[in-house]
């Protein structure tokens, strides 16, 4: 059953029409192509007000998802300083929009932002924000957000958190699989040192036990009812992880032994969240963790100028969820690669929401699904504005790129927690 929302109704309109004042004003701030020169900022202003205390409506499917909340001195000042375009509008003219949004016949809602979710992103320390497009685009929208890794998620802390995000980690313990490119290079056995020392610290003899029992304290907070949301490798390593508890699939590279002789007929696909019925990649000279990723499947069939997914749209009434993920100004994203680019269609468990998708080569982009009581979204590719993101490749300056559409559906996530929800019937 998916979570409830409130939102504001026809039956509101008459508590709006009680609450006008001629002083009373509102701060919008639109979300279209047009109208928004930052939309990436914007997410910030929302959040700080939420953080202020204050609620914020987001207009759903209303020019690009727009946001509208209380005037006030500071939220005003923040959207002069960091580039927002806004209006100061008085309440009845917000009583127009919402009368339009409300209307029956428009694919549009009103939802209650209720309080700023605390954000806390799983990321090894020492790693630089531009590692990572969600620490990327959290530290340019000026979200604040907190950074856990192994001792932090077994200490059980993602309790004080609402908002997970799985940095492009391998949860499977093989070290991204990078080994046979670059078991020689300073960076990787650094790496390995790292994982090596923290699995020993918290007693495991292997970093792929380590980061099983990391796993399945994760989808506990997920059950838990928090907000999980993942990209690139940290998608389907962190799926097939929590498959392979009964067995080993890590080679001598990797682990010290030889992987299970039988280890793909020891899975079990019932323990992930999004896939079952893949084939996983035993062989250490391989950069690919199974058959979830379309990565190989579509490198010849695809080139960058025509890699774009589109974003599937929602009735915002009754799919207020999807709807709220998918927000943008237009339906057509720039596609990117990733070692973890898409998801094959035919691996999907059939509760899986496909929320984008690229149908020429039959793959899904953006997926979303219900845990227990709470969500996860996972997202395929690397960086929304660097199409084949190299080791070693300089950063991305969201400075260059304020209006992406792809970076906006990760602060989509970001805000998701943030709106106001009715009890789960029982």
């Amino acid at each position: 059953m998916r979570p409830l929302f409130y939102r504001i109704g026809l039956s509101a309109i008459v508590f709006f029409s009680c609450l006008l004042q001629a002083s009373a004003s509102k701060i919008y701030i639109p979300m279209d192509a047009d109208g928004q020169s930052n939309h990436l900022k914007a997410y910030g202003i929302a959040y700080a007000a939420l953080k202020n205390g204050q609620e914020v409506d987001w207009l759903l499917n209303y020019m690009g998802g727009s946001f509208c909340m209380d005037h006030t001195d500071n939220i005003e000042r923040l959207c002069k300083l960091r580039g927002v375009n806004y209006d100061v509008i008085t309440e009845a003219q917000y009583l127009n929009i919402v009368t339009k949004i409300t209307d029956p016949n428009y694919n549009g809602d009103v939802i209650k932002l209720e309080k700023a979710p605390k954000i806390c992103v799983y990321t090894p320390p020492g790693k630089q924000p531009w590692d990572d497009a969600v620490t990327l685009v959290l530290t340019y929208a000026e979200i604040p957000f907190d950074k856990v890794y192994d001792d932090e998620v077994l200490a059980d802390k993602l309790h004080e958190y609402d908002w997970l995000h799985l940095h492009h980690e391998d949860f499977t313990g093989q070290y991204g699989k990078f080994w046979a490119q670059y078991q020689n290079s300073t960076w990787y056995q650094e790496d390995v040192r790292n994982s090596e020392a923290i699995a020993k610290k918290n007693g495991y003899k292997k970093v792929s036990k380590l980061k099983l029992d990391v796993s399945k304290k994760i989808r506990d907070f997920v059950a838990g009812g928090g907000f999980l949301f993942a990209m690139c490798s940290a998608t389907d390593s962190y799926d097939i992880a929590l498959a392979a508890e009964n067995t080993d699939i890590c080679d001598v590279p990797f682990d010290g032994d030889p992987p299970a002789p039988d280890a793909q007929q020891q899975l079990d696909f019932t323990k992930g969240f999004a896939f079952k019925d893949y084939t996983i990649s035993t062989n250490p000279y391989e950069y690919e963790f199974s058959t979830i990723d379309n990565t190989n499947f579509r490198r010849m069939r695809v080139n960058m100028e025509a890699d774009y997914f589109t974003l599937f749209t929602f009735s915002a009434k009754f799919d207020p969820v999807p709807t709220m993920l998918c927000q943008n100004h237009t339906t057509t994203i720039k596609g990117f690669m990733g070692q973890t680019t898409s998801f094959r269609k035919e691996v999907l468990k059939s509760n899986v929401l496909i929320m984008g998708d690229y149908k020429p080569v039959n793959e899904a982009r953006y997926i979303h699904g219900e845990y227990g009581k709470g969500t996860w979204s996972f997202y395929g590719g690397h960086d929304p504005e660097d199409y084949e993101h190299a080791i070693g490749d300089p950063p991305t300056d969201l400075n260059l790129h304020p209006t992406s559409p792809g970076y906006r559906l990760i602060l989509n996530n970001v805000l998701f927690p943030a709106a106001k929800k009715k009890p789960r019937k029982t």
